[in-house]
């Protein structure tokens, strides 16, 4: 057990007396909650059915004595006004209804003169067994990292009671954070059994105004009496009490972007602005950040940029020049003696100081190795024979790496050697712990196609690697994703279930790295950041590039489960992070931000304000972003959205754009048109009917699930619709 603190010791040693007296008692689902007073603060206490509890603190107020003045049900609705010496507190509680055991509190105050909080305790006491002295024993397995989801994921093992999962609010803590000059960063945490959400402490001269009300905890609770026996049951278990929750949280609103517009620039820009290019040995070379000649070309980035642009190709029917330029740079990093694709364009690679661990010609990080193998496996899949060629090529080096390492992969080596460069993150963390999925999903393409088992074997083999690794399995957002889509793959191929298990596991940890609240202080007033994904376990920025590659691999888990019974909590959280993507994304250009929220000297290349080319970062609401610089490998950013959020039907002079993502789309040239929504029936998302050329749009009938809805106008003479996930969609005009 860890040192405790005086507040928690005390606090359960009174709420375990036997002699306390609730305000209020009521029982749900087998479990009881009393409200008690304790004088300086007031408590919402949970039992289980075994009897173990947990307490959730309402209202503090230090060395007073706080009183009831009101208690007022309504419902299953409590509402406490409570008086202090520094102010009135109302509390609005919603109790467990039938069918979930999910508990709301929402906690404001009204300050009666300005006021400083230079400490505040966390707001959980796990308690012993009644008139036990003992303090319950148990295990915090998620917690808050800097600005994700303000959530605490924890079971209860001494009493034996439960799991927890525990969800801050933090968009409704804005003010608080808005007048004190905090961040909601790292409020929700802490060490067993000091556990809960605590205020960000306030510093001089930035006090709560007297008679202003302010909101200090909006918190969302869900309580089981499983504890998770195992890894998967961990996982099942922490994905469904996070749907559980996301469907009772308050939800921003989104708006509608038109990407076909946004593409039209950034493609102007990606092809037009010299800061984007570099030119090596007679090739054109993408720069991985805007105007950043200092560093080689790198296959990656020009793969990251490619794939994106041939999706766009495919869809519009387009040429696109550019293309053509890529390609024929990419045979340049094949390194012959290694018999493998390099990181940096060999004539350079030597021009590099060295100033980072991996800026030398001949260390790899271990993630640089496969997603370009990745990449061009997709590209040999599609026809290409140079692409597969330098991907057939390059595999025995990939599968001597893979072995030599045993299938667990530091962060940097050197690829003549092998020679381990950097290990580990981080002292005891280990390497990068999510390249056995990405691996695996290369060994899964390469016997896609060739149909040799031995890349099956490999791929199987490497997917072992990532059991028992639990929440600490994410390295990087997008190798993670990409390692969720390729177990799906291989339970589809094996029909074993532990892939589908380690698929589950791969989107948790993505899960557990995205913040489920909006940051509506400071610069975050200025773009939307809900549902937004974090590349690191412990970046403090989110970042393009991760996100729409992604949002891509998302797109394509869904399509592999599609007819396959996977859990209804992730159809549902996948297609609500696409759904506020295809909004927020725009924002990720400096074009569409205030000038004075954006670091005027990044620490690569520079940042451009009129150039529609991505910011690499975007940072609490307190920071300036594109510090790290404007990132030309995130380019493939819009060209990821279009084709797969729009579908043409040029007969009608009209495109059909759904923030959700859909399914069995008929042909261009056939009506009516069909097409099914993913997502959940209980959530709602938009379709917008979009004119694609001069004329007005045709008479329209639109079906959802064989009733007739109309739709409103909107801007550019489009039509908006409002529709449930999982609906079938008809749609069929005249002529």
């Amino acid at each position: 057990m860890n040192a405790i603190s005086p507040w928690l010791l005390n606090a359960n040693a009174v709420l375990n007396s036997p002699a306390l007296q609730p305000l209020y008692t009521m029982e749900a689902n087998g479990y009881a909650f009393d409200i008690v007073n304790l004088e300086d603060s007031v408590w919402l206490v949970a039992a289980w059915p075994e009897k173990s509890r947990i307490a959730f603190r309402l209202a503090n107020s230090p060395n007073d004595h706080l009183v009831i003045k009101k208690l007022l049900t309504k419902n299953k609705q409590l509402t406490l006004q409570i008086s202090s010496l520094f102010g009135a507190y109302e509390i609005l509680i919603d109790l467990p209804g039938n069918e979930q055991t999910i508990l709301h509190y929402k906690t404001t105050l009204k300050p009666s003169a300005d006021l400083l909080f230079p400490y505040w305790p966390r707001d959980i006491v796990p308690l012993g067994a009644p008139d036990s002295e003992v303090l319950a024993d148990g295990e915090v397995m998620v917690k808050q990292v800097g600005t994700r989801s303000g959530q605490l994921y924890f079971k209860l093992t001494r009493p034996k009671a439960g799991a927890v999962f525990y969800l801050q609010n933090l968009t409704a803590l804005a003010d608080y954070n808005q007048q004190t000059e905090t961040s909601a960063g790292d409020t929700v945490g802490g060490e067993w059994p000091e556990i809960g959400f605590a205020l960000p402490p306030t510093i001089k001269n930035k006090a709560l105004e007297a008679g202003k009300g302010y909101v200090l905890s909006d918190a969302y609770i869900v309580l089981s009496d499983e504890v998770p026996s195992d890894e998967p049951a961990m996982v099942r278990q922490y994905l469904d009490m996070l749907a559980t929750v996301y469907l009772v949280l308050p939800k921003p609103e989104t708006h509608y972007q038109h990407w076909p517009d946004i593409l039209a620039k950034g493609l102007h820009d990606l092809i037009d602005s010299p800061g984007c290019w570099s030119q090596v040995d007679g090739h054109h070379y993408f720069n991985a950040y805007v105007s950043d000649y200092a560093t080689p070309p790198e296959i990656m980035v020009q793969l990251a940029v490619l794939l994106p642009l041939l999706d766009y190709v495919e869809w519009s029917d387009a040429q696109l020049e550019v293309m053509k330029k890529i390609k024929e740079g990419l045979p340049a990093f094949y390194n012959e003696e290694l018999g493998t694709v390099v990181r940096w364009h060999p004539k350079v690679a030597d021009t590099m100081e060295g100033e980072e661990e991996q800026k030398q010609p001949l260390v790899m990080d271990s993630w640089y190795l496969h997603h370009p193998l990745l990449n061009l496996s997709r590209l040999a899949l599609k026809g290409d024979k140079v692409a597969e060629k330098l991907f057939l090529d390059s595999l025995g080096y990939a599968i001597k790496v893979a072995k030599h390492f045993d299938y667990t992969w530091p962060v940097f080596y050197k690829v003549d050697t092998l020679e381990v460069v950097k290990a580990e993150t981080q002292p005891g963390k280990g390497g990068e712990k999510d390249v056995p999925g990405l691996y695996a999903h290369v060994m899964l393409q390469a016997w896609e196609l060739t149909r040799e088992k031995k890349y099956l074997a490999e791929a199987e083999r490497s997917a072992q690697r990532l059991r028992g690794l639990g929440f600490d399995l994410f390295y990087q957002a997008n190798n993670t994703a990409f390692s969720a889509g390729a177990f799906l793959r291989l339970y589809k191929v094996t029909k074993k279930d532990v892939y589908k298990e380690l698929s589950y596991l791969c989107l948790a940890n993505i899960l557990k790295n995205v913040r489920l609240w909006d940051c509506n202080y400071g610069y975050g007033k200025n773009f939307p950041s809900f549902f937004a994904l974090f590349p690191l376990n412990d970046a403090p920025y989110t970042a393009v590039y991760e996100e729409q590659e992604v949002f891509c691999a998302f797109h394509d888990y869904l399509k592999h489960a599609e007819g396959q019974d996977i859990l209804p909590s992730l159809r549902l959280l996948i297609a609500e992070y696409i759904r506020f993507l295809v909004e927020r994304a725009v924002y990720y250009y400096p074009t569409m931000l205030p000038a004075a929220m954006l670091k005027e000297k990044p620490k690569i290349g520079e940042v451009d304000k009129n150039l529609w080319i991505a910011l690499e970062d975007l940072h609490d609401g307190w920071e300036q972003s594109g510090e790290v610089g404007q990132e030309v490998y995130g380019a493939g950013n819009a060209f990821g959205i279009l084709p797969r959020h729009y579908m043409q039907v040029p007969e009608a002079g009209l495109m059909i754009f759904t923030d959700y993502p859909t399914y069995g789309f008929s042909a261009k040239k056939h009506r009516p048109v069909r097409f099914q929504l993913s997502g959940d029936k209980r959530l709602k998302c938009r379709m917008m009917i979009v004119k694609t050329g001069k004329a007005n749009l045709p008479a329209l009938t639109v079906k959802c699930n064989h009733e007739s809805i109309k739709g409103k106008a909107a801007a550019g003479g489009h039509l908006e619709y409002t529709l449930t996930g999982e609906a079938t969609i008809v749609i069929n005009w005249k002529s």
